[in-house]
């Protein structure tokens, strides 16, 4: 038996349950393209690997004999199984199963994400998504280490060399206490703040060193008091009374209602970022990912 399971071939199989579906050598060949003298050798060389027959010939067709039926049960499944195999290979391959794995900023994750996230596992339920939170900067590196299968993150400098997708755009704003001197305007300059205590996120977030880079260009030092990990820290500092914070509009603004604080837009350009989706290469990216990528860059 070692030797049938080395030399019978899934081809053979094929024939085999053609011949006894037709009932017939030469309508099996007929429906599978192939000569009958072939089939024939193929049948025959079977019974020479099993050592028994496996179906005896007549006039009107062909009788499967009982080791027949029991090669043809298991060709059966044999067959069923590699169709199966083909089957959900090209649902992976059309990219429709499979896993991804994400990096993605703050910003992208609690603004966007997890709305996005969920309308695409509506329409393929048998994706498994991995998101990891990184800053930008360390979005870009995993990205070109190929850690991930693509990274979402601000549009910064070390972009250069990767494939950039526009993904979303959000506009920056100011959070101060309700109580705060300045809470009555209705919007603010970067420079209208200079003289603020700040608190803000860590040194290494894109958006700490976007406000470093425009603090700089006005010959200003803002003192930031206190360096949080997330976005629901610093708004709850800046609640607290302990700095006013810059932060995504849609994110302050979900703070509203539980929080004793005011959210007024910043006016300067650079104040609207743009969220981009980085990866390798569109030919580097597995169907699955690549799907991914596509739906993501054609939400509005």
């Amino acid at each position: 038996m070692e030797n049938l399971l080395r030399k019978l071939d899934f081809t053979t199989l094929r024939l085999f349950v053609a011949v006894c579906q037709e009932n017939s050598i030469a309508r099996a060949a007929e429906r599978e393209f192939i000569a009958p003298s072939a089939v024939s050798r193929r049948i025959a060389e079977m019974e020479s690997l099993v050592g028994l027959p496996l179906m005896r010939r007549h006039a009107r067709g062909i009788t499967v004999t009982p080791a027949g039926q029991t090669i043809l049960r298991h060709a059966r499944q044999i067959i069923g199984d590699v169709e199966a195999m083909g089957a959900e290979l090209s649902r992976m391959y059309s990219g429709v199963k499979g896993h991804v794995r994400v990096v993605a900023n703050l910003s992208a994750i609690v603004q966007f994400l997890p709305e996005d996230v969920a309308a695409f596992q509506r329409l393929f339920p048998d994706v498994d998504i991995d998101l990891e939170e990184q800053h930008s900067p360390d979005v870009l590196r995993l990205v070109r280490e190929r850690a991930a299968d693509f990274g979402i993150c601000n549009r910064i400098a070390g972009v250069q060399g990767l494939e950039v997708k526009p993904y979303r755009r959000d506009r920056l704003a100011v959070m101060l206490p309700a109580g705060h001197p300045k809470a009555a305007a209705r919007h603010f300059h970067f420079r209208d703040l200079a003289d603020e205590t700040f608190v803000g996120l860590r040194e290494n977030s894109a958006l700490t060193q976007l406000l470093a880079a425009q603090a700089q260009a006005l010959g200003a030092a803002p003192a930031v008091k206190i360096r949080v990990a997330s976005l629901d820290a610093l708004c709850r500092m800046a609640h607290a009374g302990l700095g006013i914070a810059i932060l995504p509009q849609q994110v302050a603004e979900l703070y509203l209602q539980a929080l004793d604080v005011v959210v007024r837009p910043l006016s300067d350009p650079w104040a609207q970022r743009e969220i981009c989706i980085v990866f390798p290469g569109e030919g580097q990216l597995s169907a699955t990912a690549a799907a991914l990528v596509r739906f993501l860059a054609q939400q509005p």
